[in-house]
């Protein structure tokens, strides 16, 4: 389960995904992933043990707006009277999760759970909730805009349950939902796997959304309380890296619950790169996303051209829906910062050991991450790489690699320059790369961790 990834795009989760399916062909999967309005179609080759492919359309049009009936008003104001009450992160979690039941059983009974959070009522009580907790305005025109929201993230309450033996959550956030319906309709156990922190990645998110201040808050406070959920929902906890499990502990999440699980890369698929290309050569392999922060690696390449005029830097990856405008600001930055021929966006390219094996460093300039599968995946082709610090990352590279802080350009320049201009260091950290790699990151470890996971709760 998960928002918006596998089959319907590329990336990190969606590669874990089709690790997880195809590794373990003895299962049955069904996969169930949160959708924008149910036009999209598989962009992966679908693998022979995945029975079906669930899409919930979180922003398929809405139902008319429709006054709740009886079971609505006291769980939806319980509900508001939690997201709107500052509090520290992880109290309340278990009462927040009872909240979300009671919704989910207002819809299980026939009531219209989208529909009622536009209806008159339901704004009025929302906004006379926010009169009573928060100091800030929410206008009428803000209430209505959080309600649709609200009842477009809240929509996998309404969706009929998944009926399986176990559920595996990709992420935190509203895919959980999901795992909580089947968990209480069913008593189906659930795994939660975090890649990158979820809560974070939303807070950077709705920075630059065009909402109201007062929305802005009620959301997030939503999502927050919803993390904490979903850490108490999970019958075990998988964050992809220790980093991630610090935090998952400090916000609620019982730590007797959680293991950390690696990813892993099969060897066979990155063998070690034998050659280097004749032009010194930087490669960046990912989606392109304002999360992987390119105009950080844009603004250091342009400081490594003035001490390596004939460097290079080759951006591999497609960009996803609703990132153009962040593609065309890079585009931008190339022509304001005189780089055009010398920084280049390749598109999608038909396999990611093409692009590792294309330059002599490997680049992650992120602001937040998991345990990325481009580090991972370079250290297993002897690439040195040049990371930020960020999830954990810092636990994958170790002394294979350079770790420069996040958002500072001057600090990856440095560490590009010194790997472009020094072939000794460069073979010394791909050795050590490959090799670290080989003894902790292996795809046969990772699948073996989760199977282990999966034979404990089916007991």
């Amino acid at each position: 389960m998960s928002e918006g990834t596998y089959p319907f795009a590329m990336g990190g989760v969606s590669v874990w995904m089709d690790q997880l399916i195809r590794g373990m062909p003895d299962y049955t999967w069904d996969v169930v992933t949160m959708t924008v309005d149910g036009a999209e179609r598989p962009v992966w080759d679908l693998p022979p043990n995945l029975d079906q492919v669930i899409a919930i359309p979180l922003w398929k049009p809405a139902p008319a707006a429709k006054a709740p009936g009886a079971g609505f008003r006291t769980p939806y104001g319980l509900f508001l009277e939690m997201v709107l009450t500052p509090a520290v992160m992880g109290e309340g979690s278990a009462e927040f999760l009872r909240v979300l039941e009671a919704l989910f059983r207002y819809a299980r009974d026939g009531g219209d759970l989208v529909g009622a959070l536009t209806a008159n009522e339901s704004l009025a009580q929302l906004m006379d909730a926010w009169d009573g907790y928060r100091s800030e305005e929410l206008n009428l025109a803000d209430a209505i805009t959080a309600g649709h929201l609200m009842g477009h993230m809240l929509r996998p309450l309404a969706e009929p349950p998944v009926r399986t033996d176990l559920t595996h959550v990709a992420m935190n956030g509203l895919s959980t939902l999901v795992a909580m319906a089947a968990k209480w309709e069913y008593g189906t156990p659930s795994v939660l796997s975090e890649h990158g922190l979820y809560l974070r990645e939303r807070y950077l998110q709705y920075v630059n959304e065009p909402v109201s201040h007062a929305v802005r808050v009620l959301l997030l406070s939503f999502f927050r309380r919803l993390t904490g959920a979903a850490y108490v929902a999970a019958d075990r906890i998988a964050p992809h890296s220790s980093y991630n499990r610090r935090w998952q502990v400090r916000t609620g999440a019982d730590p007797d619950r959680i293991r950390v699980m690696y990813n892993g890369v099969d060897p066979s698929d990155f063998p070690l790169a034998e050659s280097e290309p004749d032009e010194p050569t930087i490669v960046f392999m990912g989606r392109i996303d304002p999360l992987k922060d390119l105009h950080m690696l844009l603004r250091a390449f342009a400081l490594v051209r003035e001490s390596i005029p004939e460097a290079r830097l080759r951006i591999f990856g497609g960009v996803p829906t609703g990132n153009e405008s962040y593609h065309e600001s890079c585009l931008a930055l190339i022509d304001e910062l005189d780089l055009e021929g010398g920084a280049v966006f390749e598109g999608r390219v038909s396999a990611p050991v093409v692009a590792y094996h294309a330059g002599q460093v490997v680049a992650l300039t992120s602001i937040s991450e998991g345990f990325p599968y481009t580090v991972v995946e370079a250290m297993a082709c002897g690439r040195p790489v040049v990371c930020t610090n960020v999830g954990g990352v810092a636990e994958a590279v170790d002394d294979a690699g350079f770790i420069v802080p996040p958002r500072d350009h001057v600090a990856a320049a440095e560490a590009m320059t010194r790997l472009l201009k020094d072939p000794a260091l460069r073979r010394r950290l791909g050795a050590a790369a490959r090799h670290r790699m080989m003894e902790r990151f292996t795809l046969r470890r990772s699948l073996d961790d989760y199977r282990a996971v999966y034979e404990e709760l089916l007991v």
